[in-house]
């Protein structure tokens, strides 16, 4: 009895989720240390952004990071001209996709920098936008090192078919991932 105890802990599900818990738990008390004052933006950044293997972590925080940044910039800059209108506000849905586009990102980037423009753009403000934009980008910047932190000190084992990849295929993958990261 005590034996099956013991695998249904070993499962994927509850690493996964041990593993998401204690990693948003981390960037909430992070971003509360450093006095954000919507801390709870950083752990929501850290579970989009927390993956099955660290390739895809990364893949998916670059996107989060650019868009975001995006958006902000975006949203500060016009909040500062402009009354939040929703004509105002979907010229610059529009606009976000074109400066996305034109700094190479995908759809995710478009879509969390949509995200983080309304939340600038579009929420009551008591402080300057550029305050809300720095704020939002420091939230999110926490999520998605924490979340990359975790990726690399506990990472998920990767369920690959056998039929599909090597061992040796594997390793070489792994290896050269890390040594991308380490360059940066």
């Amino acid at each position: 009895m005590a034996s099956n105890r013991i695998k249904w802990l070993r499962r994927p599900v509850v690493i996964h989720s041990a593993r998401t818990g204690v990693a948003t738990l981390a960037s909430f008390l992070l971003a509360r240390l450093v006095r954000l004052p919507e801390a709870y933006w950083a752990p929501i950044t850290t579970i989009v952004i927390t993956q099955s293997s660290l390739g895809a972590a990364w893949q998916v925080s670059w996107q989060r990071f650019v868009g975001s940044l995006v958006g902000a910039m975006l949203g500060a800059v016009v909040a500062t001209l402009f009354e939040p209108r929703a004509l105002v506000f979907g010229v610059c849905v529009f606009v976000l996709g074109l400066l996305c586009a034109a700094v190479r990102t995908d759809h995710n980037a478009y879509r969390f920098g949509g995200v983080t423009l309304a939340i600038v753009l579009l929420l009551p403000r008591v402080r300057s936008p550029w305050i809300t934009a720095f704020h939002r980008s420091a939230e999110v910047s926490i999520g998605i090192a924490v979340a990359l932190i975790f990726a690399l000190l506990w990472p998920e084992k990767e369920e690959i078919p056998a039929s599909t990849t090597t061992p040796r295929q594997l390793t070489t993958k792994k290896n050269k991932l890390r040594n991308a990261l380490t360059g940066f």
